[in-house]
């Protein structure tokens, strides 16, 4: 254990400026806390001493027994539609904010404890976390992080002592999550649902000023806002878009207004190309499945709208929607740019041509039905751009739709600016060979849950640390699950 201290600078903003939109509370004690696992890359980009975080001080933050100097611990308040159906009052019913601190290029950056014990916001539950989905959220996070996508990050992965009861006994544990801020779709749904329209401004107020400052002078402020989240989004679900990623659960309580992706519950990344894949155990209509999730990031941007529409235009109710709608309907071609320019990359196109898009189109009608594992298929482009297609169509059961397309992506490339040399490393830093394949990621939860055993969740923490890099002896780390996998569910964290 070290001898140096851990030591926050804190600035708590949300605490000192929205009296009300919070419950000031303390985290549970831990029995017997152990730190399992820890971030240092990202303790200095908070302006931490990595070397304190292994000290018991440090480890007693991290379990909540401790509070550190010049924290608030408090409960956020908001609101949110869970699977279409809106609950007026969810609020952080197993997260406290401990405060923010301001990290080392001057970004201001929440520190939350979750799993930590409850909250007058707990609704009946224990408050409390296990120690699979805490780790999941760790891997997640940092995989998010590697693959340059906007995401919550984990600073500290803790053991608490606690037995708890989830489908068994599990071990307890909490995660030290840090993120742009935990400000949601749900904490505007959370005022407006009560007619407080007047904290429904000093909100958007305070998260303009936190988020998108340029904003705070202009005389349309509020509807600025709502289209810069919405750029937001529509970037961050682009990226989610083209690496396979599926969010699971995107309830208004689970959307960032800063962009971040935020709560790793039943998540995971497609092996085989499939729009309608859905791993989340409780998504039984497919709400959230992979091809759904623009279309429900639109939705939920609809319902942020809503809340915003008394301060866009407070004396024109008309005029305040006819504005919203126009946001909330641009989303969809913003989004589809921001989704097409990505997969120009992906196939190695530096220039926009008229066709590419059919051409970005034609791929996926090709993928669809074959059991084509969308990682590895992109990954490989790049061999058949130098002349060797046989990597691709290897990869099809019917080689003919991809045989096609193939020739008219090869005649496509030759009206490019790129050099082949050039093409190739450009798709290499865009097409990752690694990501958390989700058999490997259930034998790592699984070994530091039932048997301690953490080997295999740090060397898959390694791996997926440089995913675009190929990297000797890594093979198993490449390819999608064994056919004795099964179909694959996921369950949320509680």
């Amino acid at each position: 254990m070290s001898d140096h201290v851990l030591s926050f600078d804190f600035d708590n903003s949300y605490a000192r400026d929205l009296d009300g939109f919070y419950i000031s509370v303390q985290a549970a004690k831990a029995p017997s806390p152990k730190l399992v696992l820890y971030n240092t890359g990202l303790a200095a980009e908070l302006g931490l001493d990595p070397e304190a975080l292994t000290s018991p001080a440090a480890v007693a933050v991290f379990a909540g027994s401790r509070v550190p100097a010049g924290a608030a611990p408090l409960a956020q308040a908001y609101a949110g539609h869970q699977f279409g159906g809106f609950s007026p009052q969810l609020g952080d019913g197993r997260a406290i904010l401990l405060g923010e601190v301001i990290d080392t290029k001057g970004r201001r950056r929440d520190i939350q404890l979750k799993g930590s014990g409850r909250t007058p916001f707990s609704r009946g539950g224990d408050g409390k976390a296990v120690l699979g989905p805490v780790l999941r959220e760790y891997l997640m996070g940092e995989a998010m992080h590697a693959l340059r996508i906007p995401t919550t990050r984990a600073l500290a992965a803790v053991t608490t002592g606690d037995d708890i009861m989830r489908d068994g006994i599990k071990p307890g544990a909490v995660l030290t999550r840090v993120a742009a801020s935990h400000i949601r779709v749900g904490t505007f749904q959370f005022f407006a649902a009560r007619k407080e329209w007047d904290k429904v401004q000093q909100l958007a107020d305070y998260a303009i000023a936190r988020h998108y400052p340029d904003l705070a002078n202009k005389d349309d402020k509020y509807l600025g806002f709502l289209s810069h989240v919405a750029i937001r989004q529509a970037t961050l679900l682009a990226r989610w878009m083209q690496v396979g990623f599926v969010h699971g659960v995107m309830n208004t309580d689970n959307m960032t207004i800063s962009g971040e992706t935020i709560d790793y519950g039943p998540c995971a990344f497609i092996d085989q190309y499939d729009p309608q894949a859905v791993f989340s155990s409780i998504d039984r209509n497919g709400r959230y499945a992979y091809g759904n999730q623009p279309i429900m990031a639109q939705w939920n941007l609809a319902r942020l709208a809503e809340t915003l529409l008394m301060a866009i235009d407070p004396d024109d109710s008309e005029n305040a929607n006819r504005l919203a709608s126009e946001v909330i309907g641009g989303f969809s071609g913003l989004y589809a740019g921001l989704w097409q320019s990505g997969m120009r990359a992906k196939i190695g196109l530096a220039d926009h041509k008229d066709g590419d898009d059919d051409l970005i189109n034609a791929l996926h009608a090709a993928m669809q039905g074959q059991g084509v594992d969308f990682t590895t298929l992109f990954r490989t482009l790049s061999e058949a751009s130098l002349g060797q297609p046989e990597a691709v169509t290897a990869l099809f059961a019917d080689k003919a739709p991809i045989e096609h397309w193939l020739l008219a992506w090869q005649d496509r490339l030759q009206r490019d600016s790129q050099t082949s040399a050039i093409r190739v490393a450009n798709m290499r830093q865009v097409n990752p060979l690694y990501i958390p394949r989700n058999h490997l990621v259930e034998h790592a939860l699984q070994a530091a849950e039932q048997q301690g055993d953490y080997a295999p969740i740090h060397q898959l923490l390694d791996v997926l640390a440089q995913p675009f890099t190929a990297r000797d002896g890594l093979q198993k780390y490449e390819g999608p699950a064994p056919v004795d996998f099964g179909p694959y569910r996921t369950f949320c964290g509680t």
